[in-house]
């Protein structure tokens, strides 16, 4: 039942007005009161959650929460903070499964950094998790962080041990070793792994990685004042970065003055001028600081006189003192911005440019809304994108990064012009942006973009896909709208869609020869179609004439196995004797081997054994300790009677089992190898052998007992009289049986 939308509006202000105070008694109280007017009103119920967390209600916040989540079930808000509140009820597992799904949902959004986050609270939550060590170690890899991806990799080893899996350990820490090959503690564990040792969790000291818990996002810094939708907006002044320096310069500067206990006429002035500043008189306060600016050279006081002269449009005499207020940590981003915006008014594009940009990015690092590593990358990039922009595309993209750091939610603008940015980079190219930062639609499109990421994040998939048509119509070349039309697509479910339009995008990169691009896009569809051969074939195409040859390796093999799951066996021979090729020709020894024991299983498959044998014989050239391949040599041997090299095969990989103590793989094998060849006496005596040692004296004699029957059936009398020898030493229940046989044999 619809409520009072008005009485609703009053109540969400009032509560808003209270958290901003940290009154949560009154937040509630006002939230509850909007909810009853709409009772499934998501941004109430998530700010009355969240109010309840803040005042430690943590069960109250719960059933809020879960509340919410049946409104907005994909919301990041209310997974991250459900999950909070359920750890602080002691249920860390499913806390740790709220957590993961939030993990997921910044993927879809394309923002790896959040996800790792999400993944290590997760860790925290509940250690061990193996898939989540895995992909933290392989995010970590992708944005080239190898210390902590090689840490992951190891905890993740270290695990696979805990259960008794020390194969897959092996495997694990061989991946880690090729981030550092040298690492000491990967070889340890890789030693302790083979040898069965004990395996001890990796040091994270040694990868950066710090006791305790990981850096996330503190709660205080999820309260902030909600703007349009359910998504939270950050806010500053508006004014932007000066007005909030010239904020704390004002308290630094009186504190300052009441510390030197300035009573002079010095101190008057300094007082009189920050009176005039909070009251909005800036000639007057101008006034008075350039009375006393050489006498108290203070860089507050000189960050507030250039920030007024700013403001009142004297440039030139502003940039004189703003460059000495660069020195205070605390004032050096208010400063910089204003330095760009005078140098931008008085036709100093370059250098506003530069001194604009590195503003956004000291915003954006203090405030931590992105990883300090991407940040750099994604600001290096703009600013290295500008590096040939002409003088009037420079004056309009300038003007376009005042006025995003003008207004209220300008922080946040920020942080969304930087992620669109970084997405036209990767989509359209890094020689795309200057001309959708100096377009007169940029910022339109710009805003509806956003506004679709909104749309998708709530799951109003319709909406969305109209902005999406919208900014086509608008821009019909726009790769990203184009992009997001596929992802919405995607989460309603129509794949095959979703895939032609990607594919397209990727047509359009390869009619740009973008073939970066056009591999990135390909490698997506594929992802969501691993069986389309078609495509793959597409994307091993481009990778072949950029000169991937690694990567296009890796394909190859993958389309071998595509056709072969879709019974093509002549396609699958075929591309894994083009990958062979390539692997032979680029020293690729481990995709060498894995195509080697692929040609020599389909080969097996049409019973051509001696093409499978070859394939056998040169792995083990490659790699002499390679068990299949032994184990399948011996078999094709054995069935070719080749029996004195089978056996030589055999105890080659017999050997290799004791070298790594595992008797029962010995065991095994000799049994399974018994029972498809019964009448081999090679077999049969190492088998008996083995029963022997290992403690199991009537399966010994058993095997002994058919053993001196082949003996005997072939005309071996003395080995037979060997073996019966051997059984009466046993002294079975029927000893006596086997001494009246002995002597019948005149043993």
């Amino acid at each position: 039942m619809a409520g009072n939308q008005q009485a609703y509006q009053t109540y969400m202000t009032a509560g808003h007005d209270a958290a901003w105070e940290q009154n949560w008694d009154a937040a509630i109280r006002y939230y509850t009161l909007a909810l009853r007017e709409f009772d499934q009103d998501g941004e109430a119920l998530v700010n009355l959650g969240l109010s309840l967390l803040r005042a430690e209600r943590y069960a109250d916040a719960l059933r809020v929460y879960e509340r919410a989540l049946t409104v907005m079930p994909d919301s990041v808000e209310v997974l991250e903070q459900s999950a909070t509140a359920l750890a602080n009820v002691g249920n860390l597992r499913e806390a740790a499964q709220r957590t993961l799904k939030a993990a997921d949902v910044h993927l879809q959004l394309r923002d790896l950094p959040k996800a790792i986050e999400a993944w290590e609270r997760a860790l925290e939550l509940t250690p061990g998790m193996l898939p989540i060590h895995s992909k933290l170690a392989q995010a970590y890899e992708r944005v080239s962080d190898k210390k902590r991806a090689m840490y992951q990799f190891l905890m993740l080893a270290y695990n696979y041990a805990r259960i008794d899996q020390p194969e897959k350990g092996v495997m694990v820490v061989e991946r880690a070793l090729t981030l550092d090959p040298r690492n000491n503690q990967a070889l340890n564990m890789l030693a302790a792994l083979r040898t069965g040792g004990q395996v001890m969790p990796p040091n994270g000291a040694e990868f950066g990685i710090r006791s305790g818990t990981t850096s996330q996002k503190r709660l205080d810094d999820d309260f902030t004042t909600l703007g349009e939708g359910n998504q939270p907006t950050l806010i500053g002044d508006p004014l932007g970065p000066i007005g909030e320096a010239m904020t704390h310069a004002l308290t630094q500067l009186a504190a300052y003055v009441l510390e030197q206990g300035l009573l002079d006429a010095t101190g008057a002035d300094a007082l009189a001028a920050m009176e005039h500043q909070s009251k909005g008189e800036r000639p007057e306060a101008i006034a008075a600081y350039q009375r006393i600016v050489k006498t108290l050279p203070h860089p507050a006081l000189k960050l507030n006189l250039g920030g007024l002269l700013l403001l009142t449009d004297q440039y030139a005499d502003a940039t004189k003192y703003l460059g000495d207020a660069l020195t205070d940590p605390a004032l050096a981003v208010g400063a910089m911005h204003a330095l760009g915006v005078a140098f931008a008014r008085t036709g100093k594009h370059p250098q506003a440019a530069r001194y604009l940009i590195q503003t956004m990015q000291r915003v954006e690092e203090q405030r931590q809304t992105g990883a300090p590593q991407l940040l750099a990358e994604a600001y290096g990039s703009l600013l290295e994108s500008l590096n040939d922009a002409a003088p009037d595309s420079l004056q309009a993209i300038n003007d376009r990064f005042i006025r995003t750091m003008t207004g209220e939610d300008w922080p946040q603008r920020v942080a969304d012009l930087r992620q669109h940015l970084v997405e036209i980079g990767g989509i359209s190219g890094a020689g795309q942006i200057p001309e959708f930062l100096e377009s007169e639609g940029g910022e339109e499109l710009a805003d509806i973009m956003t506004r679709i990421d909104r749309y998708i994040r709530e799951g109003r998939y319709v909406l969305a896909m109209d902005e999406a048509h919208q900014a086509v119509e608008q821009a019909p070349n726009y790769l990203p709208a184009h992009v997001r039309m596929a992802e919405i697509m995607v989460k309603e479910g129509r794949m095959r869609q979703a895939i032609n339009k990607y594919y397209i995008v990727s047509r359009v990169y390869l009619i740009r020869e973008e073939f970066d691009r056009a591999a990135s896009v390909l490698s997506e569809v594929i992802d969501m179609a691993p069986l389309d051969t078609t495509i793959r074939q597409e994307l091993i195409g481009v990778l072949e004439y950029q000169g991937r040859a690694d990567e296009a390796l890796g394909h190859y093999i993958q389309l071998g196995s595509t056709y072969k799951q879709l019974g093509n066996i002549d396609g699958a021979r075929e591309a894994y004797v083009v990958a062979d090729g390539i692997a032979r020709r680029t020293g690729a020894r481990k995709e060498l081997l894995t195509v080697k024991h692929a040609l020599a299983d389909i080969d097996l498959s049409r019973i051509d054994t001696r093409r499978a044998q070859r394939h056998y014989e040169e792995i083990l050239e490659l790699s002499p300790e390679d068990e299949r391949a032994y184990r399948q040599l011996t078999e094709i041997l054995l069935g070719q009677n080749s029996t004195l090299e089978a056996i030589r095969r055999l105890d080659a990989l017999l050997g290799l089992y004791a070298k790594n103590r595992n008797v029962n793989q010995i065991v095994r094998t000799l049994e399974e190898l018994t029972r498809l060849y019964p009448n081999e006496i090679g077999l049969r005596s190492r088998l008996a052998n083995m029963y022997q040692k290992t403690g199991r004296p009537e399966d010994a004699i058993k095997q002994l007992d058919t053993l001196g029957e082949l003996q005997l059936k072939v005309g071996l009398t003395k080995e037979a009289v060997a073996t019966i020898q051997q059984i009466i030493q046993m002294n079975p229940q029927n000893v006596e049986q086997y001494r009246v046989l002995l002597r019948e044999l005149g043993g």
